[in-house]
């Protein structure tokens, strides 16, 4: 399916498109978008790029991630005039970028593909360890909740969440967002010994959304919210009626979907 995007001819000093499937722990950076005055992943790698390239890069990320969450499968795209080849492109940035930071991959795609316009559906990953003794090993990519977790709420929760809802209530109540319905493909738990894993896709998300989901989701399995209660919020509500967002190091953007190819399955 990448056959449909890939430019297979371009002529010499030519601006080329290319996607890139990026990586980072999100621990150190203050977020994706550049920031004056704070280390971000968009600073991080346009200036990597630029030395590479040799000239300034602009980069359109398919999703924005908050400071201190993850990404395995963060895509963005960029226009560039250079005879390197899309695999030594990710080789030579990713050997001048921190440890914390990664371009796993480069292709070449049609002059009007654009990462975040073009993706159909993002993909988080929501990690916990819940055990009586915390995991030092963990401890970049996990939250840790020592109290004991009714697994079954949990999935009965993340059942609710399949489908068209209103979540408004699981974003600022001041953001920069005018419609609040987003359509769920997928939410699951699943058990891992003491590692629970909460998976999420949908077309898009708002800010902070996952986060204060799975905040409201493990009060309802602490038995300190009705399940009812939480199904009534995604008919819309005020941010204060949820509970608290999780911990952003247990957040993983893991994928980013489009129609016409899938790094995953290219890998």
């Amino acid at each position: 399916m990448l056959r449909g995007l890939l430019l297979r001819d371009f002529g010499q000093g030519l601006a080329v498109k290319y996607a890139g499937l990026v990586e980072y722990d999100g621990t150190a950076f203050a977020g994706w978008a550049a920031q004056p005055g704070f280390r971000t992943v968009e600073e991080t790698l346009a200036e990597a790029l630029g030395i590479v390239l040799r000239q300034p890069v602009k980069l359109i990320v398919a999703g924005r991630t908050d400071a201190g969450v993850h990404a395995s499968g963060q895509v963005v795209s960029f226009k560039a005039e250079t005879e390197l080849s899309p695999s030594s492109i990710s080789y030579r940035a990713t050997a001048v970028l921190p440890e914390d930071l990664a371009l796993r991959r480069c292709v070449t795609v049609r002059a009007d593909f654009d990462a975040r316009r073009d993706a159909r559906s993002r993909s988080y990953e929501y990690r916990i360890i819940n055990d009586s003794i915390r995991s030092p090993l963990q401890r970049r990519q996990t939250t840790y909740a020592a109290r004991e977790l009714d697994l079954d709420l949990l999935r009965e929760s993340a059942d609710l969440l399949k489908g068209v809802h209103d979540f408004r209530a699981f974003t600022p109540a001041k953001s920069r967002h005018v419609r609040f319905v987003r359509d769920v493909e997928e939410s699951s738990w699943q058990a891992y010994g003491g590692l629970l894993i909460y998976r999420i896709s949908a077309n898009s998300f708002l800010y902070g959304m996952v986060r204060a989901l799975v905040g409201t989701m493990l009060e309802v399995a602490q038995r300190k919210r009705k399940l009812a209660e939480f199904g009534r919020l995604l008919d819309g509500g005020e941010r204060s009626e949820a509970g608290p967002s999780a911990p952003a190091r247990g957040l993983t953007l893991v994928n980013v979907g489009y129609e016409d190819f899938d790094f995953q399955g290219e890998r």
